[in-house]
């Protein structure tokens, strides 16, 4: 099977990065790729032991900050706590997600309202509190971690792929408004993704444990599906220099065309 590429260098030198919901899975991928490249990472995640254990792994590039995003007051902390910390902010990835599953009809006001607390709010009162920051500094980037789901998504995400949705679409607008302030917005959607979260979730609905090396080539023609460290690589590319000029950018992170295709037709 396909195993992702491995690399070191340099191409985050001296930036700062803060990533959301970098205690496991992309997020934790994002901040290690991040840290590899020379940036100094702040972890972010709601369990003190886990982002304890991240940044300490990491090392001295790298600190952790607290905090539920569904709180409103949250995300200006989190961006002042990266600012006290490393003296100045150069990069913002919102990968933090809930990941909730309902239907129409098995969401409810609250259930909607959490989701879009965390998913679409919270990205929202990031960039708005870091913005300040990247004028004084003369500009920066955000990635927005969105999903293929914001196209369209499955019947059983129903919220979560309105936010996404929502997502792409602030990424577009933002990067229009502030272009003139070298401050770039760009977004991935990205698509199935191999973590230990969805590991799990996906034994709980029913696949067995070796799920992730039966994945039909319909889906995964590479052999397998994403890991945190494709994602997190294609993030990198957004936060360094050599995506300078590019902003409004939303990249498919998936295998196969997601708008157009017309997979061949056959009986058997």
């Amino acid at each position: 099977m396909n195993q992702p590429p491995e690399h070191s260098g340099n191409r985050l030198r001296d930036k700062v990065i803060l990533v959301t919901g970098s205690t496991t899975g992309i997020g934790e991928g994002i901040a290690r790729l991040a840290a590899d490249q020379g940036a100094r990472v702040m972890i972010h995640g709601r369990r003190k032991e886990a982002a304890q254990q991240v940044a300490s792994s990491i090392g001295a590039a790298a600190h952790y900050v607290l905090g539920d995003l569904a709180d409103p007051e949250v995300p200006a902390s989190i961006i002042e706590e990266t600012v006290a910390h490393f003296g100045r902010i150069d990069g913002l990835v919102n990968n933090a997600a809930l990941m909730i599953r309902g239907n129409l009809e098995a969401t409810d006001a609250a259930l909607f309202d959490r989701a879009v607390a965390v998913d679409l709010r919270a990205p929202f009162l990031l960039i708005r509190s870091a913005l300040p920051h990247f004028r004084k500094q003369g500009g920066g980037r955000i990635v927005n971690i969105g999903s293929i789901n914001g196209y369209c998504g499955e019947r059983t995400q129903f919220a979560y792929s309105i936010c996404k949705g929502g997502l792409m679409t602030m990424t577009r607008n933002l990067a229009d408004a502030h272009a003139e302030e070298n401050i770039h917005f760009n977004h991935l959607n990205v698509g199935w993704t191999l973590t230990p979260n969805e590991h799990v979730l996906k034994m709980t609905e029913g696949l067995p444990e070796d799920w992730p090396s039966r994945v039909p080539p319909s889906i995964a023609p590479s052999g397998r599906i994403f890991s945190p460290i494709d994602v997190a690589w294609a993030v990198v590319y957004f936060l360094s220099d050599e995506a300078a000029l590019i902003n409004g950018s939303v990249l498919d992170v998936e295998q196969y065309p997601v708008i157009g295709r017309n997979p061949l037709k056959h009986v058997s």
